[in-house]
């Protein structure tokens, strides 16, 4: 007679273990959830800030000559949000976009703009900006065409000049900026400095700065445990690097699931 099936569940890979997250705050979600579902205790430090930031010259100047663009392009989800924020504020039909081809930098900003019922026509298997614009070339469609590249303050120069290399027209309009989000007066960062975490993991380059910068309102107590570090990727992990905070592990692909599958890999229990 064979055994009766045991009824208990699998324990859950991160049970037992402390995260800290560095997205914004208004991001943690997504990232918390995939943790706690795992069976993580979070602890979010939300070292960044996000706001919509666009000088209304540039976007009227931008807003003047809409018509003739071929392709828009996004290199963020909080680019899509604020952008279309600011165009919904003027305009109350999405006709007004017109013909524009729309392109964007991996999965997370690709729902944001299909929520909107907008077709992504370019989106790269590697979400970088290098890799967006080399997806762009091999559509053989950007010799002397007009694109429109929505930014933030911090975003890199790579793919705007990949772009102009190729013979395209290139705009850039920013539409919001990250800042530095101080922590000093955050209960989370009290936590932090008391209990540490087994882990703490950066989502960008931006997060490691101000995490480095903040290093006084953070100093761990001598109880408290040392997180190693984990990266989202090969930017992130050269900022940690030019920071001097130990990388423990990056990501295989710079996109939240596979962050989170690195940590498994490294914390998981087996």
């Amino acid at each position: 007679m064979s055994s009766p099936r045991s009824s208990r569940r699998p324990a859950k890979p991160l049970a037992g273990r402390r995260i800290a997250i560095t997205r914004a705050r208004e991001q943690a979600p997504e990232l918390t959830g995939k943790l706690t579902a795992l069976g993580a205790e979070v602890l979010e430090l939300p070292l960044i800030k996000i706001s919509q930031s666009i000088d209304k010259q540039e976007l009227a100047d931008v807003l003047l000559e809409f018509g003739s663009y071929d392709w828009i392009v996004f290199t963020s989800a909080n680019g899509v949000r604020h952008f279309f924020q600011e165009f919904f504020r003027i305009f109350d039909d999405i006709r007004s976009l017109g013909l524009l081809r729309f392109a964007c930098i991996g999965p997370a900003t690709a729902r944001e703009i299909e929520a909107l019922h907008l077709k992504v026509e370019c989106m790269p298997k590697l979400a970088t900006g290098g890799a967006l614009a080399e997806a762009l070339i091999a559509t053989g469609s950007l010799d002397n065409a007009k694109v429109l590249v929505i930014t933030g303050n911090l975003n890199r120069d790579e793919l705007v000049q990949k772009l102009e290399a190729a013979q395209a027209i290139v705009d850039r309009l920013q539409v919001y900026k990250t800042e530095q989000a101080a922590l000093d007066a955050e209960p989370a960062a009290a936590e932090f400095r008391e209990r540490g975490a087994d882990c703490i993991l950066f989502a960008s380059s931006s997060a490691v700065t101000s995490y480095a910068d903040q290093a006084a309102a953070l100093a761990l107590s001598a109880s408290a445990r040392l997180p190693l570090a984990g990266s989202i990727g090969e930017l992130t992990s050269e900022t940690l690097t030019q920071r001097g905070i130990p990388i423990a592990f990056e990501a295989q692909e710079p996109s939240l699931d596979s962050l989170v599958t690195a940590l498994v890999e490294k914390l998981g229990n087996r």
